[in-house]
């Protein structure tokens, strides 16, 4: 549809209804500017689901729950996703924050954050045996590796 006609709108409407129904809503919007930068309406997503789980002390059991899921089903891997989503490293503890085994081959790099974006989403989702929707805006704008990491979520 035309811009303006409450295409977000309508979108963050449905995701307070999942939200109330015990689900977990995520949104990340690509921009246009953001091109060069992959991952980065999804890393947006998780990092705002995890700076709100920051934000209550009554959501510490879920915080704990989280983080050990992750630890436990991803290791020292886990370390690649809070390049992208810093609030993770909030979660996770200063632990985690080992650049001993960085590598910089972008294409390997790519398809490892893939599959740690959809490990993420797994965690998530098996923890609290919630749906998790995942709203992203403006796809027109997305990078290639976005699409990529998209394709495989689904």
């Amino acid at each position: 549809g035309h811009a303006g006609i409450g295409k977000s709108f309508l979108t963050y409407e449905f995701g307070k209804h999942v939200i109330m129904s015990g689900g977990i809503f995520l949104a990340g919007k690509f921009d246009q500017l953001q091109q060069g930068k992959p991952f980065s309406a999804l890393a947006a997503a998780f990092n705002g689901y995890c700076g709100m789980l920051m934000q209550s002390s009554e959501l510490q059991k879920r915080r704990e729950v989280v983080a050990s899921k992750l630890r436990s089903s991803l290791g020292r891997e886990v370390y690649y996703l809070t390049k992208i989503i810093p609030t993770l490293n909030d979660i996770l503890g200063s632990e985690q924050s080992d650049d001993t085994f960085y590598d910089d081959n972008c294409v390997d790099a790519q398809r490892r954050l893939r599959y740690l974006l959809c490990q993420f989403v797994e965690v998530l989702s098996s923890s609290f045996a919630a749906p998790v929707t995942l709203f992203l805006d403006d796809l027109q704008w997305a990078d290639s590796a976005s699409i990529a990491a998209v394709r495989q979520l689904l």
